[in-house]
């Protein structure tokens, strides 16, 4: 018996379907068990620029992460130049 061609299309798709979303599931909890650890290593006092390499995030991304954890972060330096005051002068 020959099979339809509708019918394999729509069951390769639904397994494709299938596999996308046990794929985002492990993304989701592995970022999660990064995030996780990544907050559990700032509690302990560990460098956040070391903890931000390890967990290969941004800094916006860990940043927002230790926030969300209730971890205690410094305001945001504007943007722009800093002050020339107190510089050696060029030249």
């Amino acid at each position: 018996m020959v099979e339809i061609p509708e019918k394999a299309q729509a069951e390769a798709l639904r397994a494709l379907a299938l596999a996308k979303e046990r794929r985002d599931a492990e993304i989701a909890r592995l970022d999660r068990l990064v995030r996780d650890a990544a907050v559990a290593a700032d509690r302990t006092g560990a460098s956040r620029t070391r903890i931000k390499q390890l967990a290969g995030v941004s800094s916006k991304t860990l940043y927002d992460w230790l926030a969300a954890a209730g971890a205690s972060i410094r305001p945001k330096r504007p943007s722009g130049r800093r002050s020339q005051e107190g510089r050696a002068p060029n030249g």
